[in-house]
This record gives structure tokens, C-alpha cells and sequence, in this order.
């Protein structure tokens, strides 16, 4: 009976280190996983400076011919008040050319800024997305490490026990019997305190939800009734000239 308590405790140690491998094999694939996001954030705000470079040379460019544009202008209308034709077609048909390109340009710019703008609120939103779960991660290593540390302690109070079983009998046998059913209730009464906790996160996680929800309704409420104070106050002065005209035609 004893080799084979014996026993069922060794496979119960081996099960331990298998566990134990798999906890630091996932948490090496969650660490490289971090780490990767964290390249491809920074490649891709760096990429976005890039944008950003393009942006400014190509507004530089927009106000060189804007200063163009005016330029021909002022020579066109020179060429007309001296009735130029020749100069004047000249500069009525670079302006347009230019005009054309301003007009092109103006249209890419637009587009260009509009992307630079989006691409700079999904890097940042995948920033803190990541901050986030870097945090839920180091705390979820913790509790790993802990509830690894807690299986090791009861498992050795086990085997400790089970071997003063093995040594003694009488009297100290039925006590070491009630120290070992209190530490099968202390180990199973922290996996439940564990699992409330993890089950307590959730909820917790659910009312923030609800209050949020629940201010963004309150602060609607507030908007509107803050309009109707405004309105109100503003009546009076809407009405003031209307009594004033009432009492001069009176006189």
C-alpha cells in the first residue's frame, strides 16, 4: 500500500513538471508575441514619419506655385492692359497648367493628411492595446507562479504526511491523519479563493462597463439640461426690444 501511495505521488511530481514546462513554454510564446507587436507598432510609426516628410515637402511645393500662380497673373494681366498677345497666350497657358497642377496636388495632399491622421490613431490605439496586455500578462505570470509554488508546498506536506503515516501509528498516526485533512482543505480552499478571484475580476470588469455606460447617459442628460437653462436665459433678451417698441409707440 505504501510503494504504491509511493507511486501515485511520483506521477503526481512528474504531472508537476510537465505543467510547469508548458506554463514557461506558453509564457515564452506570449513574451515573443509582445515583443513582435512591438516591432511592427514601431515599424509602422516609423513608416508613418515618413508620411508625414512627404506631407510637409508637398505643402512646401503647393506654396511655391501658389507664389508661381500669382506671379503669372500679375504678367497677365500686364500682357493684357498692354494688349500682348503673344506673352499673353504664353502666360494664359502656363497658368492653366498650373492651376491644373495646384488642383491635383491640393486633392493628394488632402488624401495624404487624412491618411497620416488615421494611420497615427491605429498605431497609438495598438500601443495601448498592447501596454494593456503586457500588464494582464505580468499578472497572470504572477498568479501562475504563485499557484505553482502553492500545488509544490501541498504536495510535499502530502508526502510528508503520508510518510509519518507509514512511521507511526496509534495516537500520532489519527493526528498526522488530521493534519493532512487540514491541508487538503487549505490547498482546496486556496484554488477557491483562486477561482473566486478570477470569477470577482470578470464582474468587476462588467460594472465598469455599466458605469461607464451609465455616466455617458447621465452626462447626455446634463448636456440637455444645461441647453434648456442657456435657452431659457436667453428668452428674456429676445423679448426686451419687443417691449421697447410697445412702449414708444405707446408715447
Amino acid at each position: 500500500m505504501f510503494r504504491a501511495i509511493k507511486r501515485i505521488f511520483i506521477w503526481f511530481g512528474l504531472m508537476a513538471e510537465q505543467a510547469t514546462e508548458t506554463d514557461a513554454i506558453n509564457q515564452a510564446v506570449v513574451e515573443r508575441g509582445i515583443r513582435d507587436s512591438k516591432a511592427k507598432a514601431d515599424k509602422a510609426h516609423y513608416a508613418n514619419g515618413q508620411l508625414a516628410g512627404q506631407v510637409a515637402l508637398l505643402k512646401d511645393q503647393l506654396k511655391r506655385q501658389e507664389r508661381q500662380r500669382d506671379e503669372l497673373q500679375g504678367m497677365l494681366q500686364a500682357a493684357a492692359a498692354a494688349n500682348d498677345e503673344a506673352n499673353g497666350a504664353h502666360y494664359a497657358e502656363e497658368l492653366a497648367t498650373l492651376e491644373s497642377d495646384i488642383t491635383e496636388n491640393k486633392a493628394q495632399l488632402d488624401s495624404l493628411e487624412q491618411l497620416y491622421k488615421q494611420n497615427t490613431e491605429i498605431i497609438a490605439q495598438s500601443l495601448r492595446e498592447i501596454q494593456k496586455f503586457q500588464r494582464e500578462f505580468e499578472a497572470v505570470k504572477a498568479k501562475v507562479a504563485i499557484g505553482r509554488s502553492l500545488e509544490g508546498l501541498a504536495g510535499m506536506m502530502k508526502s510528508s504526511i503520508t510518510e509519518l503515516q507509514g512511521m507511526v501509528g496509534g495516537e500520532l498516526g489519527q493526528s498526522m491523519q488530521q493534519l493532512r485533512q487540514s491541508a487538503a482543505a487549505g490547498e482546496g480552499q486556496m484554488r477557491a479563493t483562486l477561482d473566486l478571484a478570477k470569477e470577482m475580476g470578470s464582474g468587476i470588469a462588467r460594472q465598469q462597463e455599466m458605469r461607464k455606460a451609465r455616466g455617458a447617459m447621465l452626462f447626455q442628460e446634463y448636456k440637455k439640461k444645461m441647453g434648456m437653462v442657456q435657452s431659457e436665459a436667453a428668452a428674456p433678451q429676445t423679448n426686451a426690444p419687443a417691449a421697447e417698441r410697445q412702449k414708444i409707440a405707446e408715447k
